[in-house]
């Protein structure tokens, strides 16, 4: 298949009409034709998950999806979670917990535990471990990415916890 196809999909409540080449990754139309590069480019294999974006209410890796494939739906990258100066409650957790160090992996976690958040009750830190699993971090060790998770899971239910 040569030529362009037409798209058509919302990416952060906005409607985007695009032509990419049919082999186009998400991640690529994401980045380079509408300049969203808070989506990063890890591994390009969907192991990292770096690349992690919303669509249509659930994860998916961009670099493993074709820009074709987000015709018609609703897609949330990380700069939809905030406007400036008004961070998400999932980025004021991770500042607050120093659960980023270099930065790179934040954006695909904070996609993650925007969607883990909104449909697991997440009881116990290794359940939270798991389901962050999917993401690599080479340098948190993790332990404070989770106690984030955790606050943000205790806020959601009412919990109070003596810190």
């Amino acid at each position: 298949m040569t030529g362009k196809i037409a798209i058509s999909f919302t990416v952060n409540d906005e409607r985007v009409d695009g032509n990419p080449e049919p082999r186009m990754l998400a991640v690529d139309f994401l980045r380079d034709e509408l300049g969203l590069t808070g989506t990063h480019v890890g591994c390009e294999h969907g192991v990292c998950g770096a690349c992690t974006i919303m669509v249509d209410g659930v994860s998916a890796r961009s670099c493993l999806l074709f820009a074709v494939q987000l015709d018609g739906s609703d897609i949330e990258t990380v700069e939809g979670l905030a406007s400036p100066g008004d961070m998400h409650a999932i980025q004021r957790a991770f500042s607050r917990r120093h659960a980023l160090q270099c930065g790179f992996c934040t954006p695909g976690f904070l996609m993650t535990v925007r969607e883990i958040l909104r449909n697991r009750p997440l009881s116990t830190d290794e359940e939270i471990r798991d389901l962050l699993s999917g993401n690599l971090c080479r340098c948190t060790g993790y332990d404070h990415i989770v106690k984030a998770v955790r606050d943000l899971v205790d806020e959601r239910d009412g919990i109070v916890r003596v810190r």
